[in-house]
């Protein structure tokens, strides 16, 4: 294995979840070494946005999962506003929130995000390639 190889094993695991309050409106972002499947489920009932770094044949990526609607109806009228918000806020929030971590790893900036879209909507529901984590942040989608 290679020094840009062993470099960006030891940034796994690494986790983010990016939580909304309605009330102020305001975003946090908490960063962890402790990947809690239990996130994953039931993502209905979530307002969290969480993101992973993980390794496929090799190759390092950062998932990001958003829920975006689920089976009320009332929340998929939401569901185009939601996921414009999540598109355009959530590479900054991570890239900002991390900066240590990018400032040592600087590498990472070229890893791919994948954002996973979950809605009850066929609309909605699916997977985006966002390119390069630098693209990603600059471009609004």
């Amino acid at each position: 294995m290679g020094e840009e190889s062993d470099r960006n094993i030891r940034i796994m695991p690494r986790t983010y979840t990016l939580s909304h309050c309605d009330f102020t409106a305001n975003l946090t972002l908490t960063i962890s070494n402790i990947i809690n499947r239990d996130q994953l489920k039931g993502w209905y009932n979530k307002d969290d946005v969480l993101a992973e770094w993980t390794r496929v044949n090799g190759n390092l990526f950062l998932d990001v999962h958003c829920y975006v609607s689920g089976p009320n109806r009332f929340l998929d009228l939401a569901a185009e506003f939601r996921y414009y918000i999540f598109s355009k806020e959530l590479p900054l929030a991570v890239l900002y929130g991390d900066s240590d971590l990018f400032r040592e790893h600087q590498e990472l900036m070229d890893v791919l995000v994948r954002v996973f879209f979950h809605s009850s909507s066929k609309k909605y529901n699916r997977v985006e390639c966002w390119g390069p984590l630098k693209d990603a942040a600059r471009l609004s989608h």
